[in-house]
């Protein structure tokens, strides 16, 4: 059947993918760049976190009002303008000088980036039936690692030949070409004239849905907040996106810490870790929608799944015992739990067009995300500012990642039970 009725909306979930690809690229260029900046500026680990936290801070307050202003301005103006003013925030990083200037370009950077995936998710919404979700939001999220991985294969090579001032810049730029290709293709389906009807009505075959979606007043986020399925999926964020938030920031310190190996050696490893977590991302999308086609309940497929990703991540403890014997055994190991990230990423975004009308989707999002932010200046405040910095001062840095690392292996199976005594159904919500 899917053969016959059209395939534009795939074209939508590749400009996304696109978007956030650019999203990731812009936001890693600081982590590679560590070493050679700490050289350069004179930072510590201290500043280095205080640099991580500011975007931090203003991401999870970006968040907040992000998914608002992408509900009110729709999708395509609120998408358009996150990704320009990201893109000028962070070539401005080329501009700063000392800890502190970067401290003001990361807020920047932070505020202006938390639009993305409340506009990805209710781009999503807008153009995929319920159970087509996950797999739009795998391929887009997978956007996530393939920035991450065309980061550590350039910009260690434009850094060490061109500067790295010239890093932030030329990665800034790629946000432009996105946005005069968002400006040409996309639209609403019921404005689209490259959309089928076929394709059309397949969008839109969630019958209760479209009876959800006739009232488009927007929903205010603090009303949202009194529903046990927003604390649910915030909850989610706040306890897993922090990990995420260790590997993009200091996989590359783990690697030159634990391996000794030079700015450009970390490229390959870290990119292979990154290419090893896209196949979670996707995959992480089929095995839902597959539970799905066998006729089992949308919630226990959503659930099954993140389960069984959350049980993944958990090896993760051992990967600095691995990586004793090899330092391919470790990348493996973080790559396989990075993965799992991935898919339970994929399917925690997609419980909330799964839970919520498409009117309040992007808020929900901004709630979420804006709870993972915190999570991560929570971890990074009491864990990378003060811990790491106290171990490499006695030279026992591999005692800080450790216990990093079963924080992680930990953090999913935690987040899982937290939103099944929420939302054991997860019930949609009538609002």
């Amino acid at each position: 059947m899917q053969t016959t009725i059209g395939k534009y909306r795939w074209t939508i979930c590749s400009l996304v993918f696109f978007a956030t690809t650019v999203n990731y690229l812009d936001r890693q260029v600081i982590s590679l760049l560590k070493s050679v900046l700490s050289s350069d500026l004179k930072w510590d680990d201290g500043d280095y976190a205080n640099i991580e936290i500011t975007f931090k801070v203003f991401y999870s307050f970006g968040m907040l009002i992000a998914g608002s202003i992408v509900d009110k301005l729709g999708t395509k103006k609120g998408y358009a303008w996150a990704t320009g003013l990201w893109s000028l925030a962070a070539i401005g990083h080329a501009f700063a000088n000392s800890a502190f200037g970067f401290m003001i370009a990361r807020a920047a950077l932070g505020l202006t980036e938390s639009g993305n995936f409340p506009a990805a998710i209710k781009s999503t919404a807008e153009w995929f039936p319920k159970k087509e979700r996950a797999l739009a939001t795998g391929i887009f999220n997978s956007g996530t690692n393939i920035g991450a991985i065309v980061a550590p294969l350039s910009v260690p090579l434009i850094a060490v030949y061109w500067g790295w001032q010239w890093a932030f810049i030329i990665t800034g730029l790629i946000g432009f070409i996105w946005l005069v290709l968002w400006q040409i293709y996309y639209t609403l389906p019921k404005d689209s004239t490259k959309l089928s009807k076929e394709e059309y009505d397949y969008i839109h075959s969630d019958k209760e849905e479209e009876e959800n979606t006739k009232n488009e007043e927007k929903v205010p986020w603090i009303k949202l907040l009194g529903f046990r399925q927003t604390w649910a999926f915030a909850l989610g964020k706040f306890l897993t996106d922090p990990v995420w938030w260790f590997y993009l920031f200091w996989l590359p310190d783990f690697l030159q810490s634990e391996y000794k190996l030079t700015l450009l050696q970390i490229s390959f490893p870290v990119a292979v870790v990154y290419i090893i977590s896209t196949i979670g991302s996707i995959g992480g999308g089929y095995l839902p929608m597959a539970l799905i086609n066998r006729n089992m309940p949308v919630f226990k497929a959503r659930k099954t799944s993140m389960f069984i990703f959350a049980l993944f991540v958990i090896p993760v403890i051992f990967s600095q015992m691995a990586g004793k014997v090899n330092m391919w055994f470790a990348v493996l190991v973080i790559g396989i739990a990075a993965a799992a990230h991935q898919a339970w990423s994929a399917n925690i975004f997609t419980t909330v067009s799964d839970m919520f009308p498409k009117k309040a989707t992007a808020s929900v999002v901004g709630i979420g995300g804006m709870a993972g932010g915190l999570g991560g200046i929570l971890l990074t405040w009491a864990v990378q500012k003060n811990m790491f910095v106290y171990y490499r001062s006695i030279n026992q840095i591999e005692t800080a990642y450790y216990i990093m690392f079963s924080i992680c292996a930990g953090a999913y199976l935690l987040a899982w039970l937290v939103m099944h005594l929420l939302v054991p159904k997860m019930d949609k919500v009538e609002i």
